[in-house]
């Protein structure tokens, strides 16, 4: 009987250890899933994408694929869209398991694959990657629309996928995107590309638009000044956090609704922590319709508190 016990005790740490490597094995298995490099080719299945893509360098922040017809002598979006993504990141957060960006870059000839588009790690479209997928004629630098597409881009996983939450309610006010706008300012500021950022700030003096009134700024009388007065990148960040936190969503954890201008205007004050109405009134007008919006955005989301008239709302 005595030596039964034995052999059971001799066992039990050996099936233990046997579990915990066992279990180790399985997260870095896991972990590996996230950090390995990608296969090498990658076979476009998206709209009327059908290239066969090839994986030009991979790192902890990106993989970047060319198609045929990019001249693999072009190495700058590597490290330039590795910085962009790591700073993004840092200031958004994670979108999903996967920490890279997945960077498609093609040498458009005429119409075929000219512009860009973006897809989220939720979307089965792309193969549940953070996804990028750019096309122009020339890519021999990084400077004007090199640069402005793919950040572009990025910014649009930012509006739809911050924060664990799926959609961008705000997209029905801003279009495609007057976001942008401040976002790529923000991340070529970050990335030590003042240049461009400069050339940004300047195009947007003279930048019109004509929602949601004819001559509107969004980025001289809206964006800039919430941007440079509450905290640049922290208040761009805070307002999809404040979203993402209050907004209402379905089960899948998808925005159920968009939002009116009141709501908007209320979840901006929120982010940066201070009635907006007055800059809001300036950059857009303020018919009693947003009036009564802006009221009720303050009744349906009381937890966004800011201050107004020298009080806390």
């Amino acid at each position: 009987m005595h030596k039964t016990k034995t052999i059971i005790y001799l066992l039990v740490p050996i099936f233990l250890l046997g579990l915990v490597s066992r279990s180790n094995a399985q997260i870095k298995d896991q972990s590996n899933k996230t950090t390995n490099t990608p296969d090498s080719v990658w076979k476009e299945h998206w709209f009327e994408h059908q290239e066969e893509l090839k994986l030009v360098e991979s790192n902890a922040d990106v993989a970047v694929f060319y198609d045929k017809n990019m001249p693999r002598s072009v190495k700058w979006p590597v490290a330039v869209m590795a910085d962009c993504w790591a700073y993004v990141k840092r200031n958004y957060g994670n979108f999903g398991s996967d920490p890279k960006l997945y960077v498609i870059l093609h040498c458009a000839m005429g119409k075929d694959y000219g512009g860009g588009h973006p897809s989220p790690f939720f979307d089965a479209s792309h193969d549940y990657r953070n996804v990028i997928d750019c096309g122009l004629a020339q890519w021999d630098k990084p400077t004007g629309e090199q640069i402005g597409m793919p950040i572009h881009e990025m910014g649009h996983i930012v509006t739809s996928a911050s924060h664990g939450a799926k959609g961008s309610p705000s997209d029905v006010l801003w279009g495609d995107s007057k976001f942008m706008e401040i976002f790529n300012y923000d991340v070529l500021r970050n990335i030590g590309m003042k240049n461009e950022a400069d050339k940004v700030f300047t195009q947007m003096q003279t930048q019109y638009d004509d929602f949601p009134r004819s001559g509107t700024q969004w980025f001289k009388n809206w964006f800039f000044p919430i941007y440079s007065k509450y905290g640049e990148g922290k208040v761009l960040n805070r307002y999809f956090e404040l979203l993402a936190l209050n907004f209402p969503k379905n089960k899948n954890n998808r925005f159920g609704r968009d939002l009116n201008f009141g709501e908007f205007v209320h979840f901006w004050s929120g982010a940066a922590g201070v009635d907006l109405k007055d800059t809001a009134e300036k950059a857009f007008g303020w018919p009693v319709e947003y009036d009564l919006q802006f009221k009720q955005a303050q009744k349906d989301f009381p937890k966004l508190n800011y201050k107004t008239e020298g009080a806390a709302r």
